[in-house]
């Protein structure tokens, strides 16, 4: 088990606090730029990245120093040394952005300790006497470099190595021995019933078929099969068999979360005990703080006051349980009196498989890809109800700034920053003008929002901006921070993050709006980077995995979602077979239009077949509707012809107990109509069996709106894939998907029936009906759709 450098240090070398605070960090981009900056100013002898590996205590390391010099290179400015005494060089490079003094004593000894274990593999390796290490910190704003320079006798780094090797050799001894145990437990592994599921020995053996190959896979698989436990019991049994390090299980819903540790927990050890796999879940920093309102940071938050000196217990006390839920990571913080988030962020470099949020994967700062990466790890994403990934992406790589949002931070600001806000408004007008100017566009007072499509992202609000950032932060180092001040800081930090990585795969639009205040006419904008294809974003992470397994209901047509994710070349897909027959189903298709011009004249039809059906059957019923208007206006023309009829609807911006409480209704009686909005939170995600449903309406095709966001879209998409795929990218295929997720929620079992009464016309065409379910209409008889 040879472990990274970084990784030996990050456990054995951090003392004290948490220190986490409101410096800015450079991106990853900008931390390789300055990184290349740096190693193209050395001489022609100076190895950039350079390799050393070596053992100590039976610990294999491996890691890569910034920059190594064997004749003791002097950079232009520094020290000089005569050709005698010149001895060989390291250097490590840490970027950064503000003031140096604002860097925490324990993020100092964290990165010396790395450079000094560097130091001692290559005395050791080349039996050097001593080592000359410099610890460089690159002001990435300013272009300026801090250096600090010392020389090291091989003894000293010898001793360090030794202490920091002995502080883990326990740890490292232990982790060998549970994976061991491990793998031992899995070769044997057992399903955890009698028998699969019809079709569910299949979709297992292929995604083994699939991990065995290192090969990704789309694996399109109908509700009521066992999805989650089908993909996670092969996954698990390939582990030992292919030496993989970690499984990550993903999910976009916090339903989908839960389902996945259900679904485990069913997996036991041997003699029928706890299966000795470390399980880690996952949660989001906002929902596993304890005091939202501190810093975390010693000197603010009590969990993180001491947080490094009290971990190894926690630690400790955390790999013993092997479940670790939530509620499991919150006992043990507790116990030991540190925070609870950093707890499970720190178990998550030692747990096998992790229960997440796709963003803890895929996003910019994802912790499982960066530790992935780290730790070269061989691993594997398991992603579920993967068909909303491509949403999840574009909102993960899309970032935007509101002028009104700044005017508003700058009224409740200290003194201090009221200059800075000043300019940025003055910055703000600049790029109002040049804009407008550029376009030729006349704004009147009053007049919609003019809409201004950027070919590159503008410049103007930058220095401003970078000004902004660095007083706030300076700002947040005395005082507590403010949720106004907090906001505009960290949005103006992911805009300009992604302004970097501009190109292609995202739009760039400037919003003017203009208004009166008294007699003066006044302006404000907003400034958007909207991911459209993710692809871009995505592809290094899935090339980075040992394999991907993409899992949903809907995942049809497979090179849709290969296209758009940015999957590799290799991807296989399978379709599995559903275990229901079209003998199950009523399917009918209401010839009405549901288009926006023919809405209000199609209310008394819809209505009409939604009391038919009830009366002919009294039961739970759910009406899909393309948007909250369209919504209450059926609903309330349904109530006025239909009083006696139980109703309840959806509305915007319900929370998570009033979702409950809907779904709750449907789950405890009976003879309920309920509306919501296709592609909302009941159109997916939800388990409503037997009597709790018995019919499905869907009045829309589930197109996305003709607006000017999708016809850019599809222009992007036309240029990438070809203009024979950019009506289906962008419209036809999303909503589609939506369409039968929500059709879905009505057949959850093999004994389920009900009726799915499509209510659009444009149903009846061949070419939308072979983009549906093919076990809808297939069975003995031939069934079809109904046509009414």
């Amino acid at each position: 088990m040879a472990i990274a450098v970084r990784t030996l240090c990050e456990f054995a070398a951090r003392l004290g606090s948490l220190e986490h605070s409101y410096t800015p960090s450079p991106t990853a981009i900008e931390g390789m730029a300055g990184h290349k900056k740096i190693q193209g100013r050395r001489g022609p002898d100076y190895q950039a990245e350079y390799l050393l590996t070596g053992d100590c205590l039976g610990i294999t390391l491996r890691g890569r120093a910034d920059g190594y010099e064997a004749k003791g290179y002097q950079a232009k400015g520094y020290q000089e040394y005569s050709e005698q005494t010149l001895t060989p060089l390291l250097e490590e490079i840490k970027t950064h952005r503000g003031e140096i003094s604002r860097l925490g004593e324990g993020q100092r000894q964290l990165h010396w300790a790395q450079l000094k274990v560097y130091g001692a593999l290559l005395c050791a390796r080349d039996q050097l006497a001593q080592v000359r290490l410099r610890l460089l910190y690159y002001d990435i704003g300013k272009d300026l470099e801090t250096p600090l320079e010392e020389t090291w006798e091989h003894a000293e780094l010898e001793s360090f190595l030794h202490d920091l090797c002995t502080r883990y050799q326990d740890w490292h001894q232990q982790e060998q021995a549970h994976r061991v145990k491990r793998d031992q437990s899995l070769i044997s592994l057992a399903f955890p019933f009698a028998d699969f599921r019809t079709h569910q020995r299949h979709l297992s053996e292929t995604v083994y078929k699939a991990i065995s190959r290192a090969q990704s896979l789309q694996l399109e698989a109908p509700t009521g099969i066992g999805k989650t436990l089908g993909v996670a019991y092969p996954a698990l049994m390939a582990m030992p068999r292919r030496g993989l390090d970690r499984l990550f299980m993903l999910s976009a819903r916090t339903t989908g979360r839960q389902l996945m540790l259900d679904s485990l927990s069913k997996l036991k050890g041997p003699d029928d005990g706890l299966l000795p796999v470390r399980i880690l879940e996952l949660t989001a920093r906002d929902k596993a703080c304890l005091h939202t309102d501190l810093a975390c940071h010693g000197e603010s938050c009590p969990l993180a006051s001491g947080f490094f000196d009290k971990l190894p217990k926690a630690r400790q006390a955390a790999a013993n349980r092997y479940w670790l839920d939530q509620t499991s990571i919150n006992e043990i913080a507790a116990e030991h009196q540190l925070c609870p988030y950093y707890l499970a962020q720190e178990m998550a470099r030692w747990s096998d498989v992790v229960v997440g949020d796709v963003n803890h994967y895929f996003d910019q700062q994802a912790l499982l890809f960066g530790l992935s990466q780290q730790n070269e790890w061989r691993s594997v994403p398991l992603i579920d109800e993967a068909h909303n990934l491509i949403e999840r992406a574009r909102g993960m790589y899309s970032a935007a700034l509101n002028q009104a949002q700044f005017s508003a931070a700058a009224k409740a600001a200290p003194a201090s920053l009221k200059k800075t806000f000043t300019a940025l408004q003055r910055a703000w007008k600049r790029l109002i003008s040049a804009h407008e100017l550029a376009d030729s566009v006349a704004v009147k007072v009053g007049a919609e929002p003019q809409n201004h499509q950027l070919s590159t992202v503008p410049t103007e609000l930058n220095g401003a901006l970078q000004r902004l950032i660095g007083e706030i932060t300076e700002h947040f180092s005395e005082f507590s921070p403010t949720p106004e001040l907090q906001a505009v800081l960290f949005d103006s930090l992911a805009f300009l993050k992604l302004a970097e990585q501009f190109g292609e795969h995202s739009l760039c639009t400037l919003e003017v709006r203009t208004w009166t205040a008294g007699s003066k006419p006044r302006q404000s904008a907003s400034l958007a980077l909207q991911n459209l294809i993710p692809a871009d974003f995505l592809a290094p992470r899935f090339a980075h995995a040992e394999a991907a397994i993409l899992f949903s209901a809907t995942l049809s047509p497979a090179r849709y979602y290969h296209d758009l994710l940015g999957l590799p070349d290799s991807t296989c897909g399978q379709t599995i077979a559903s275990p229901f027959s079209a003998q199950q189903l009523q399917l009918n298709v209401l010839n009405v239009s549901t288009r926006f011009k023919d809405r209000a004249r199609s209310l008394p039809a819809i209505s009409q077949r939604i009391a038919a059906h009830y009366q002919a059957k009294a039961g739970n019923y759910l009406v899909y509707l393309s948007s909250f208007a369209y919504l209450k206006q059926l609903q309330d023309y349904f109530q006025n012809q239909h009083p006696s009829l139980p109703c309840i609807a959806q509305t915007s911006g319900m929370s998570e107990a009033e979702r409950l409480a809907f779904i709750e209704r449907f789950r405890n009686g009976r003879g309920l109509v309920g509306f919501a909005v296709l592609g909302g939170a009941f159109s997916e995600g939800i388990d409503l069996p037997g009597d709790d449903l018995v019919g499905v309406f869907i009045a829309t095709l589930g197109l996305p709106p003709f607006d000017d966001y999708h016809q850019q879209l599809a222009q992007r998409l036309a240029a990438r894939f070809g203009s024979d795929q950019s009506y289906a990218y962008t419209y036809l295929y999303p909503g589609l998907r939506k369409v039968i997720q929500a059709a879905g929620r009505l057949i959850r079992t093999p004994d389920d029936t009900g009726v799915i009464e499509l209510m659009d016309d444009r149903f009846n065409s061949p070419d939308i009906q072979r983009l549906l379910p093919t076990w809808w209409t297939e069975n003995a008889h031939s069934q079809a759709m109904r046509s009414i």
